[in-house]
C-alpha cells in the first residue's frame, strides 16, 4: 500500500504543479466538494446472476481514485472486481484531488451466489487448496538451520530478474532467472547460504500463514520472531494474469528486516508456485532490487527428512591387509636384498590421517604448522634402507652421517619396530619423529613402487588421527 500512496502523492504533485501555474501562491487550495466527486459501482448480472462481477468507475476527471473493496485495493480509473463468494461487500472510494483527499460514503453490494470459477484456476488451487479448502505455508527456516529446499529463507534479485513465468500448461509458476535486460545492471540474483551468511536470516521458527477458500479468500498469519507482528487475519487476492498476490489486513511471513527494507508488505510478485514451494518478491524501498521470500507447504515441511549422509570413505590404501611376508618384501625388495626409501619432500610428505582420511595434497597443505623450508633442507639427499641380508637391517643416512640398526615386523598389527634408530629427523620441528615404533597407516601392495607407503609416527586416540610421513622409492 505504501507504494500506492507514493504514486498517489506523485499524482497530487502533478495537480499542484498545474495549480501553481494558474495561481501566484502554492497552496493546496480547497478540496473538491463531495458532491462533485462522481463514481459508479456496477454489478454485471448478465455475466453473473449473483452479481459477482463488479465494475469500479471513477467519473471525476483530474482525480486519482482509491478503491478498497474488501478483498483488495486499487487505484485504477476503471477496474473489474470478481467476488467468488456470496455475501455483503463494502466498497470504499476516495479521490485524491488538488486540494487533498475526498472520501465518499461507502457502498455495500450484495452478491447472492457463489461463483467458484473465479478461484478454481490451478494457481488458486496450488496456493490455497481450491474452493472449500485451505493451505498452510512456512518459510524455509527453523532453529536447526535446516535447508529443506532453499539455501536460505531469503534471496535477492535485480529489478530485471525478478519475475515469474507460467508453465506452458498454466499449472505452475517458475522463476527461470532469465533476465529481461541481460546487459543491464539489474540482471543478477544472489542466493545466500544462511548457514555461513548468518546475516541473511536468524535460525528460528518464523510461524505460519494459511490461505483459505472456505467461504472467502481469507489469510491468517501467525508471525513469530519479527518485532511488532503477531497474529493477523485478513483477505487476499491472487491475480493469475499478472502473477500478483495482494493482501489486506494480514501480511505474508518475512524476516526481521523486511518491514524496514520493503516498499510495502501487502503486494507481492509470484516468482514461483508449485504444489510444495512458493517464492514471493517485494521491492526494496531504496534499492533497485527485490527481496525474495522462500516458502514451502507445511505438509512438505512436516514430512521432510534429512537426506541420508554418507559416511566418508577411508583413503585408498588405508589400514592395508598384507599376505604373510608381503610387507617384508615391500620394504626390502625380497630375500637377500635391500631397498632405499626417501621422504616425499616434493610430493606430499606429511599428513594428518583422521579416521582413515587424509587431507594434505602437498608441502603447501601443511605449511606453517608442519612442513617448511627447514624440513626440505633437513631431508635433502637423505634416505633410509630396509634390507634382508643376513638379518633384518635398517640404515638411516642424513646430513652425511650413517646410523645402523635392525627392525622387526608385527604382521598382526602392521607395526614396524626400529631398534636403535628412527625415521629421518628435523630437530627444529615439533613433529620430528622420535618414536621407533611405526604403524603402516596406508600402503599399496600392488602399486607401492609409485604410491609409496605412509608411516604413522604418533597417534591421537581421542580423534582417531595419525601423524604420518610419506616415503617413496627414489
Amino acid at each position: 500500500m505504501k507504494r500506492n500512496i507514493i504514486f498517489i502523492w506523485t499524482m497530487l504533485a502533478g495537480l499542484l504543479l498545474v495549480n501553481a501555474c494558474k495561481k501566484p501562491d502554492h497552496s493546496l487550495g480547497d478540496p473538491l466538494a463531495t458532491d462533485l466527486i462522481k463514481f459508479d459501482i456496477v454489478q454485471d448480472f448478465n455475466k453473473d446472476p449473483g452479481g459477482n462481477t463488479v465494475y469500479l468507475i471513477n467519473q471525476t476527471p483530474g482525480t486519482v481514485p482509491m478503491w478498497d473493496y474488501g478483498t483488495g485495493k486499487s487505484i485504477r480509473q476503471i477496474d473489474t472486481v470478481r467476488f467468488a463468494f456470496k455475501g455483503d461487500y463494502v466498497i470504499r472510494f476516495s479521490a485524491a484531488t488538488g486540494g487533498g483527499i475526498v472520501e465518499k460514503p461507502s457502498v455495500t453490494i450484495k452478491v447472492t451466489q457463489d461463483n467458484l470459477n473465479y478461484v478454481n484456476d490451478p494457481l488458486w488451487i496450488l496456493l490455497a487448496g481450491g474452493p472449500g479448502n485451505e493451505k498452510t505455508w512456512v518459510l524455509d527456516a527453523n532453529a536447526n538451520g535446516d535447508k529443506k529446499k532453499y539455501t536460505s529463507p531469503i534471496y535477492f534479485a535485480g529489478m530485471d530478474n525478478a519475475y515469474g513465468t507460467k508453465s506452458d500448461d498454466g499449472q505452475t509458476v517458475f522463476w527461470g532467472k532469465v533476465c529481461t535486460k541481460p546487459d543491464g545492471p539489474n540482471c543478477w540474483t544472489y542466493d545466500p547460504n544462511y548457514t555461513s551468511d548468518t546475516w541473511a536470516a536468524e535460525k528460528r521458527d518464523y510461524g505460519h500463514m494459511t490461505f483459505s477458500l472456505k467461504g472467502g479468500p481469507f489469510l491468517t498469519t501467525d508471525h513469530k520472531g519479527v518485532a511488532g507482528y503477531n497474529t493477523e487475519s485478513g483477505t487476499y487476492f491472487l491475480d493469475i494474469n499478472t502473477l500478483t498476490l495482494t493482501t489486506t489486513s494480514a501480511t505474508p511471513l518475512f524476516v526481521s528486516y523486511s518491514p524496514n527494507d520493503l516498499v510495502g508488505l501487502n503486494s507481492w510478485k509470484i516468482l514461483s508456485l508449485t504444489e510444495d514451494f512458493m517464492q514471493l518478491a517485494a521491492k526494496n524501498k531504496s534499492k533497485d532490487e527485490y527481496q525474495v521470500l522462500n516458502f514451502m507447504s507445511k505438509t512438505y515441511s512436516d514430512n521432510w527428512t534429512p537426506p541420508p549422509t554418507e559416511e566418508p570413505k577411508p583413503d585408498s590404501g588405508y589400514n592395508p591387509v598384507f599376505a604373510p611376508g608381503e610387507l617384508m618384501t615391500m620394504l626390502t625388495g625380497g630375500t637377500s636384498s635391500g631397498r632405499f626409501w626417501q621422504l616425499d619432500a616434493t610430493g606430499n610428505p606429511v599428513d594428518w590421517i583422521a579416521k582413515g582420511i587424509g587431507w594434505t595434497t602437498g608441502p603447501a597443505s601443511s605449511d606453517n604448522w608442519g612442513w617448511n623450508a627447514g624440513w626440505t633442507a633437513a631431508v635433502s639427499n637423505a634416505w633410509i634402507r630396509f634390507d634382508n641380508i643376513g638379518g633384518n637391517h635398517y640404515t638411516r643416512y642424513q646430513n652425511g652421517a650413517t646410523t645402523n640398526g635392525t627392525f622387526s615386523i608385527n604382521e598382526a598389527t602392521n607395526e614396524i619396530t626400529l631398534s636403535g634408530n628412527t625415521l629421518l629427523l628435523n630437530p627444529d620441528s615439533w613433529m620430528s619423529p622420535t618414536n621407533n615404533v611405526l604403524k603402516v597407516v596406508k600402503a599399496f601392495p600392488l602399486s607401492y613402487r609409485t604410491s609409496g607407503i605412509w608411516f604413522g609416527t604418533s597417534y591421537d586416540a581421542t580423534k582417531d588421527e595419525w601423524l604420518s610421513f610419506h616415503y617413496v622409492i627414489p
